[in-house]
């Protein structure tokens, strides 16, 4: 029988938490820190996801983004106050996709069904990881089948080699946020050294910035 007493010691203890000795600067820095990892994390699952399910529009962007992000910051706020592990997007939802999950029935069912294995935890336990993993490398395969989108011809090294660092990079710091710190850092690192600084976004040059300060200051 699961036992769920233990919600009432984790609930709420993000409220006392004592900061008084803790300095301006190393708050921001946690703060940040937290702030990049959920956020490009959830960026990056949501926009692979969305490939997968084709609802990006011609320009590669997801019009219901606004949304989908503020589903995942009140889950994220709600997890914490209950004291639990960070709740966010996790790309095993390209599964759902690739059997044909495209509304939000979909995250229902999922969300459903969820709620009754909190009540089946033990058995679920009992499952040897090993069991599972299978499923995990289907996953990794049906999100890495997008990288046919990529154009390798010698006019967009300056955009390949990038998304080529970041997709090396993720499995290997075992964190889609830090593959796609070093995509940023690496496209801009690139374009500005092959003289392509018009082709750059002000804003990546804001992140990339924003990345190795905090490598610098972790």
């Amino acid at each position: 029988m699961t036992d769920f007493s233990k919600l009432g010691e984790t609930f709420g203890q993000c409220f006392h938490v004592d900061f008084s000795e803790v300095g301006i600067f190393n708050f921001a820095v946690v703060i940040f820190s937290f702030l990049f990892v959920d956020l490009f994390d959830t960026l990056g699952t949501l926009i692979g996801v969305s490939t997968k399910a084709g609802m990006l529009d011609k320009a590669g962007k997801l019009l219901g983004i606004k949304p989908a992000l503020m589903a995942d910051a009140v889950a994220t706020s709600a997890g914490a106050v209950l004291g639990t592990s960070t709740t966010t997007t996790f790309v095993e939802s390209s599964a759902g996709v690739d059997a044909g999950g495209r509304t939000g029935l979909t995250a229902l069912t999922t969300a459903f069904l969820f709620l009754i294995s909190m009540f089946l935890a033990p058995i679920f336990i009992a499952i040897p990881a090993f069991a599972t993993a299978p499923a995990l490398i289907i996953v990794g395969f049906l999100m890495f089948s997008t990288i046919t989108e990529l154009k390798m011809d010698e006019k967009n090294y300056t955009s390949a080699i990038p998304a080529y660092l970041c997709i090396i990079a993720m499995p290997l710091f075992y964190s889609i946020s830090e593959g796609i710190a070093i995509g940023v850092i690496s496209y801009v690192v690139i374009n500005l050294v092959c003289g392509k600084r018009k082709e750059i976004n002000p804003l990546m040059y804001v992140l990339a910035v924003l990345f190795i300060l905090k490598y610098v200051f972790l």
